[in-house]
């Protein structure tokens, strides 16, 4: 009984130190590149980090950047564009 209790706390203690939701806004264009929508606070290599994931969606081992810019949207000042290798 001990143990279940142990493994439940265990559990919950585990879940509580999750990383949160991601913050970053991730779309694959037509095109096969993947754009990301990065917050201001957010550092290039973080951007590139949340494009390889996609791109490993798709069965790609890399996430090259193509293009960078910013935009007039407060909560995504910046884009990223990511080819997929």
């Amino acid at each position: 009984m001990v143990r279940h209790y142990l493994v439940v706390f265990l559990g919950l203690m585990l879940a509580a130190c999750s990383t949160p939701v991601s913050q970053f806004g991730v779309y694959k264009q037509s095109d096969g590149t993947v754009g990301v929508h990065a917050p201001k606070d957010a550092k290039e290599n973080e951007a590139q980090e949340v494009a390889l994931e996609e791109c490993k969606k798709q069965g790609k081992r890399t996430a090259t950047i193509v293009e960078s810019r910013k935009t007039v949207n407060d909560r995504f000042p910046l884009t990223y564009i990511y080819l997929c290798r």
